[in-house]
């Protein structure tokens, strides 16, 4: 995947879950997608980190949403 394209798929993911979590900051959002993201810096294959970005911010992101 390249960057660009990686880039605008995590951009995807940030607008995906702000809508799918309203009471939440999309600064609080987008910070949490960046933890996801950065632990796969240094990845050799990326094609999959937005989705697995998606699914790590999400289960986290639902805990914090319901007060958890």
């Amino acid at each position: 995947m390249a960057i660009e394209d990686e880039h605008r798929a995590i951009d995807d993911v940030v607008d995906r879950i702000a809508t799918r979590y309203p009471s939440l900051s999309r600064a609080l959002v987008r910070d949490q997608v960046d933890v996801g993201l950065a632990a796969f810096d240094g990845s050799a294959v990326r094609s999959f980190v937005p989705i697995l970005v998606e699914r790590d911010a999400v289960e986290f992101l639902a805990e914090f949403a319901e007060g958890g």
